[in-house]
């Protein structure tokens, strides 16, 4: 398996461990690019987990192609290497898409965990949407999340035998992590936690300080209210929402957590503002409301199902929207109360069914996420 970044990480980890279990019949190999390294080993140590090859590609200050290119060399000769007969890549990072390259030249199988996510542009989110669009070219197995997701891929002509309905990981995740996790946030406050996360490249710079902005709004109008903001390593988006909202009462700048106490920082919240495609999945697992700070999303389950809600990067409109979740207490309850639409928890279960019958290995099968 090939994770880059700390959100994918999370995701795969169920399935590795999952596969750890037929230790006897396959050989699991972690292998980690070196994005993000620090949040990276924070994550899969939640899991017990630790790369067995770090290619350490990182470098402060390069561009995607520089990313690319470090990835995809140091991915070939660890193919080389090792000689893997299947790869696993999770998600729409840039890894991902290298890791299906890198797959594709060398003729081996790949799978592509949480398949199938679109928008209607290549360049929104950037560059995410172009990497699982190629991704999906060279996979052998589509796992998608959803019913909707798998529509995607039928439609643009991927093989219906090719496409496996397995619900979320990140759903086995948060729920794995949820039951162990035992941390308090805020436990001497009695009041109620508005969480913030914001790292997406696409909301750099003017989106991030409408952003804060909008932020600050809240904890001025409601008196209950404590902003918590993990803030991301990333220098760029530090400086912005530092410039805004450090210093200010009632308002938590945090290290990003690990992600156990993440989870309970979650379970902690009453309203979550975020750009995270994870969060959107995961705190309807706890009936938190989500507004998505983005003009658009490739989980639109979560908005159908009324979970989530797209409120963009505008100031005026982000106050809003969550002002009205905060005062009223029936349009707060109706999105708590809805069926999060992305999974059961299992959808390890069903990658490994489809990955070890492909691989002639005998074990239980599963069925499939509907």
């Amino acid at each position: 398996m090939v994770v880059g970044t700390r959100p994918d990480a999370i995701k795969s980890a169920p399935v590795a461990l999952e596969l750890k279990k037929y230790s006897s019949a396959v050989d699991v190999t972690l292998v980690a690019t070196g994005q993000h390294r620090e949040m990276l080993k924070q994550a899969l140590a939640a899991f017990g987990l630790t790369a067995d090859t770090d290619l350490e590609i990182m470098r402060h200050g390069q561009t995607l192609a520089e990313v690319t290119c470090g990835a995809l060399a140091g991915l070939d000769r660890t193919f080389e290497e090792r000689k893997p007969d299947y790869v696993l890549a999770q998600g729409d990072t840039t890894t991902t898409f290298v890791a299906s390259l890198a797959s594709f030249y060398r003729q081996i199988r790949f799978g592509h965990i949480e398949a199938g996510l679109r928008t209607d542009t290549i360049w929104n989110p950037f560059p995410e949407e172009f990497n699982r669009r190629a991704t999906g070219i060279v996979a052998t197995h589509h796992f998608a999340p959803t019913a909707w997701a798998s529509e995607n891929l039928l439609r643009e002509g991927k093989a219906p035998e090719s496409v496996c309905v397995t619900g979320n990981t990140g759903i086995d995740a948060v729920l794995a992590i949820d039951e162990a996790a035992s941390d308090l946030w805020f436990p001497e406050y009695p009041g109620r936690v508005v969480l913030l996360t914001t790292h997406r490249r696409e909301n750099w710079g003017e989106p991030q300080r409408q952003i804060a902005r909008a932020a600050l709004d809240l904890v001025e109008r409601f008196e209950d209210v404590l902003l918590v903001v993990p803030m991301h390593r990333n220098p760029s988006v530090r400086e912005t929402l530092a410039g805004i909202l450090d210093g200010k009462d009632r308002v938590r700048l945090i290290e990003p957590p690990d992600y156990g106490p993440f989870v309970r920082l979650m379970r902690r919240s009453a309203l979550i503002l975020t750009d995270s495609g994870g969060v959107q999945e995961e705190a309807p697992t706890f009936g938190i409301p989500v507004l998505v700070l983005r003009t658009t999303t490739e989980r639109p389950e979560g908005i159908e199902a009324g979970t989530a809600k797209l409120v963009g990067t505008d100031r005026e409109a982000i106050a809003k929207e969550a002002s009205r979740l905060l005062a009223e207490r029936s349009a707060y309850d109706e999105m708590a109360h809805a069926v999060s639409p992305y999974g059961d928890g299992k959808a390890a279960q069903r990658i490994r069914s489809v990955l070890l019958d492909a691989l002639n290995v005998s074990s239980p099968r599963m069925e499939m996420w509907s």
